[in-house]
């Protein structure tokens, strides 16, 4: 178990070994929630929420909808396509 202590002005240090393994850098921002059992500190969003139907509305395609049928189709070509990439 790692441990850190609070400063006078109420800072911790995050040890090297957590933060490399969850890839936080210096400047990242980090949500501080208030836990039954202590502080969850967790990235902060870079974008705000948005729901299924704000972003699906700012996609730029006109013709005839594709069925889910053709999609599964496209998600195959593409999946075999990359796995022939890889060899």
């Amino acid at each position: 178990m790692l441990t850190t202590k609070l400063s006078s002005k109420g800072q911790v240090i995050i040890p090297k070994e957590i933060r490399s393994r969850h890839h936080w850098e210096p400047g990242q921002e980090l949500q501080a929630i208030d836990t039954d059992d202590g502080l969850l500190l967790r990235p902060a969003s870079p974008f705000p929420e948005t729901t299924l139907k704000e972003v699906a509305s700012c996609l730029a395609y006109s013709g005839k909808p594709k069925t889910v049928e053709e999609m599964e189709e496209a998600i195959k070509r593409g999946a075999r396509s990359m796995k022939r990439e890889r060899r």
